[in-house]
């Protein structure tokens, strides 16, 4: 079967799998072999700032439980750290640990390189007309990616 006897949708899933079955081989290789499933969502998110289990916990759209469970894992790990909250001792902000940074900085480098190498390899004017058309499918409306393709990524 050609790439072209494919369905679109079944094209674009091999696609997203093959470009992160690479995202985890280069991410292993410089010593993140320990990511979970949702990691790289907890990352972008706590990129932004420090924020409580509760807050992370309605960015990721998943119980405030399945968020604590994921931050104590992700701490465990060295991934993240909880810090105390000078305006209310009662809370205890989750924020990226240097490690959690480096991990971020890899997955980001990565990102970059593999937009780079599509350049390389297809031209500018292709991976540009491949962003337009992904671009037009997503919509500006668009919902944040569901639950279960989210455990798919990093």
């Amino acid at each position: 079967m050609s790439d072209a006897d494919i369905d679109l949708g079944l094209l674009l899933a091999k696609a997203y799998q093959e470009f992160v079955r690479d995202l985890r081989a280069s991410l292993a290789g410089q010593g993140f072999d320990d990511l979970g499933r949702s990691d790289g969502y907890v990352f972008r998110s706590l990129a932004e700032g420090p924020m409580t289990v509760s807050e992370l916990a309605a960015r990721l759209e998943i119980s405030k439980q399945g968020a604590g469970q994921i931050v104590e894992v992700m701490e465990r790990r060295g991934y993240l750290r909880r810090r105390s909250d000078p305006t209310d001792g009662r809370a205890r902000p989750v924020e990226l640990a240097d490690r959690g940074r480096r991990a971020l900085a890899a997955a980001s480098a990565f990102h970059r390189g593999y937009e780079r190498r599509l350049i390389d390899r297809h031209g500018a004017a292709a991976v540009s007309g491949l962003r337009a058309v992904l671009d037009g499918m997503v919509g500006s409306g668009s919902e944040p990616l569901d639950y279960q393709l989210r455990a798919l990524y990093l």
